[in-house]
């Protein structure tokens, strides 16, 4: 594709607002989209406006009483600020993730526009939620966002089939471009044992690590089940657990006499110092529609235990880079202890993918298949 000029719409960032994955998948495509062509990414911040590796960032600041009060007023201001740098209509592709700024793609929708999922309300809630105002309020936008787009992606096939069945966006409309990710971030040449210590971990003890916001779609609650089946065969295993969500105080509760550590939110300096100790990730997920964790943990070289669902599913060859149990105690428990059981066996998973990532998920040749959608848009 010949140069041109994009606007990413997205409510978070890396350098601003961040509040999970979403935040590396689309800052990290607008840098490497930049590269090649003029890009703006538009989102909110309490921070001036600023250009970082060519991206040209511009904030706005919201308002509301709720969070759909509060996304409406965000895409005004994305909106307005458009305005500011699109003269002449200059701009080719106006691309914008998920739901958050579906108003704004509703004002500018006779533009070149590509809406992104990366998760849909129903993935992350599920039935828990079905008669809550804001639920309905946020699965109508997510329908009403893939009606009025040009084009659209989602980020695993398990994730455009659920697109597709809950909001009847046709299969012709929608392409799968997953996430990326810069490997040599997730690297890093640390002491396992002081890192260990420092949690009050005996060294040789084996580590495993959750990583992620404590609600029900992640299902912490599944591995804090599972690690009373682990312990009685690895009795010197350790659990830490990265995040804050709503079920902390429940899960806490639930791990009383357990070896588990609820560190909370920890910064990304300390993550990663965490990913290369440990022995073990697990991601015991009910829903993922892609689980940018695992291309974190194979980044590392680390040995994934993960749920047989969505993106997690289709990206790991079971028993070749990593293993895939069901998500519910027992199975979860069989997979950690397998894995235990074997250290070669976990450094050999990790390395492989280590070599999966290099070979499929770098972020050059993914901002190369979202150009080829941009291509098929037709204004």
């Amino acid at each position: 594709m010949e140069s041109c000029k994009i606007a990413i719409f997205c409510w978070e960032s890396l350098y601003a607002e961040r509040v999970g994955g979403l935040a590396n998948a689309a800052t990290n495509l607008a840098e490497t989209l930049a590269k090649c062509h003029e890009v703006h990414y538009f989102t909110r911040g309490q921070v001036p406006d600023q250009t970082i590796n060519n991206v040209s960032y511009h904030y706005c600041q919201p308002r509301g009483n709720n969070i759909v009060e509060y996304c409406d007023s965000m895409s005004r201001g994305m909106v307005e600020n458009f305005f500011k740098f699109d003269t002449h209509q200059r701009f080719d592709y106006l691309h914008f993730n998920d739901w958050h700024a579906v108003q704004a793609l509703h004002e500018l929708q006779d533009r070149n526009t590509i809406l992104t999922y990366h998760s849909t309300e129903y993935g992350r809630n599920g039935n828990q939620y079905g008669d809550w105002w804001e639920y309905k309020e946020i699965s109508g936008k997510e329908w009403y966002g893939g009606l009025i787009a040009k084009r659209v992606t989602a980020v695993s096939a398990t994730l455009k089939n659920e697109v597709m069945t809950l909001y009847n966006v046709p299969d012709w409309k929608c392409d799968v471009v997953p996430n990326g990710i810069v490997p040599r971030q997730f690297r890093a040449d640390i002491d396992a044992g002081e890192v260990k210590k420092a949690y009050g971990i005996h060294p040789f003890a084996p580590l495993i690590l959750f990583i992620g916001r404590l609600v029900y779609q992640k299902g912490p609650d599944l591995l804090i089940e599972a690690m009373k089946t682990v312990c009685q065969a690895h009795p010197d295993a350790k659990l830490i657990v990265a995040g804050e969500g709503g079920m902390r105080q429940f899960l806490m509760e639930r791990a009383k006499y357990l070896p588990a550590n609820f560190v909370g939110y920890v910064p990304d300096s300390e993550y990663i110092r965490l990913l290369n100790a440990c022995d073990l990730v697990v991601i015991p997920s009910r829903n993922e529609p892609f689980g940018l964790v695992l291309l974190e943990a194979w980044s590392a070289e680390k040995s994934v235990v993960a749920s047989n669902v969505g993106g997690l599913s289709e990206n790991i060859d079971t028993f070749v880079d990593g293993l895939k149990v069901e998500p519910e105690p027992g199975s979860l428990a069989w997979g950690i202890n397998t894995i235990m059981d074997d250290p070669s066996q976990a450094v050999a998973l990790g390395k492989r993918g280590r070599k999966k990532v290099e070979r499929i998920f770098l972020w050059e040749p993914i901002a190369g298949k979202m150009t080829e959608t941009y291509a098929r848009v037709v204004a």
